[in-house]
């Protein structure tokens, strides 16, 4: 997959520690877009925000990139922040924008690959260059790559410059958000992939046991409210569409994850529907990018290359779930 080492590009560097535990980097940019440009939670510096100022850069495959893709359509960004598009293969070079379907070029710099932004922002930096990254016009550089914080930008920033009204985290609902948020993080979001790219059965198993009882937990929670903090869409819960959306398609069979699949699970299934069914969500879905990024890109975990045609799941099917404030689910 490959790092920037001091700026310069090193291929085939490994996220696996000694013992088959995959680890993630932590992200390096973390400065915030901010209604008056005031600084945020973390980082140095604010960013005013103002229309036209931001792009952001995402890959269709990547589950991270993929909830501020979400976050930016529901709330009606699409001509305040613009966007480019990776391909979705991500060899020797990491992500790149070579021509494909779906593939929306860096109009800024016509940046070949990913890690040149990186290098950019900063000639001497060292790291993952991964997406998404939100990228500023004025000062040319990188305001944030952590997925979690562009999220609550996108969320809150702009109201004042023609986002649509909607707050996902909303101050009354944070500490039970916060609290769903690490559990499904470390079990979930991250532990398909703890799984997918350990490389000794014990680290397999160490990661596939959590993550199959934080399903269950989610099961037995959304048989009693629409959404994981009642009945409010809130950023807990694209955090966790991103995952689920892809589970059965890839993480069950191509990371081993497959003790059972979404569509077993009565709620989860019909949840994962739901969400997917709301206006704007499921433009942001690309199958194609999902299934050719994973199969092909992880030569690792699968060398044959070969893209599996199924499975073969109705989305569009109608979720069963009731739409109203204090309804209970009812199938």
């Amino acid at each position: 997959m490959g790092l920037l080492i001091n700026g310069e590009w090193q291929e085939h560097e490994s996220d696996i520690t000694r013992d088959g535990h995959f680890e993630r980097q932590e992200s390096a940019f973390r400065d915030w877009v901010t209604p008056d440009g005031r600084p945020g939670p973390t980082g140095q510096d604010g960013f005013r925000a103002m229309a036209g100022r931001y792009h952001l850069y995402v890959s269709l495959a990547c589950p991270w990139a993929h909830r501020t893709l979400i976050v930016r359509a529901l709330k009606g960004l699409q001509d305040i922040v613009s966007i480019s598009v990776t391909h979705w293969l991500m060899g020797d070079q990491g992500w790149t924008f070579a021509p494909g379907d779906g593939v929306i070029p860096d109009p800024l710099y016509n940046c070949r690959y990913l890690h040149e932004l990186y290098s950019r922002a900063d000639e001497q930096y060292s790291g993952r260059a991964t997406v998404p990254i939100l990228w500023d016009h004025h000062t040319q550089t990188i305001v944030n790559n952590e997925s979690a914080d562009i999220m609550r930008m996108l969320g809150s920033a702009f109201d004042m410059v023609g986002a649509r009204p909607g707050d996902f985290y909303p101050q009354a609902l944070r500490e039970e958000i916060d609290a769903v948020n690490h559990r499904v993080y470390e079990t979930l979001n991250n532990g398909v992939y703890k799984a997918g790219f350990a490389t000794t059965q014990h680290a397999y198993e160490a990661a596939v046991a959590p993550l199959f009882e934080t399903l269950d937990w989610l099961e037995e929670r959304l048989a009693r409210s629409r959404f994981l903090c009642g009945d409010t869409l809130t950023e807990a819960d694209i955090r966790l569409f991103t995952t689920l959306v892809r589970f059965d398609t890839v993480y069950f069979g191509h990371f081993k994850c497959n003790i059972r699949r979404i569509v077993d699970y009565r709620h989860l299934w019909a949840y994962t529907r739901d969400i997917y069914q709301i206006p704007g969500i499921a433009e942001t879905v690309d199958f194609g990018h999902i299934k050719r990024h994973y199969y092909l890109s992880h030569r690792r975990i699968n060398p044959t290359g070969i893209v599996p045609v199924g499975p073969a799941i109705n989305f569009d099917a109608p979720s069963e779930r009731v739409r109203g404030v204090d309804d209970l689910i009812v199938f």
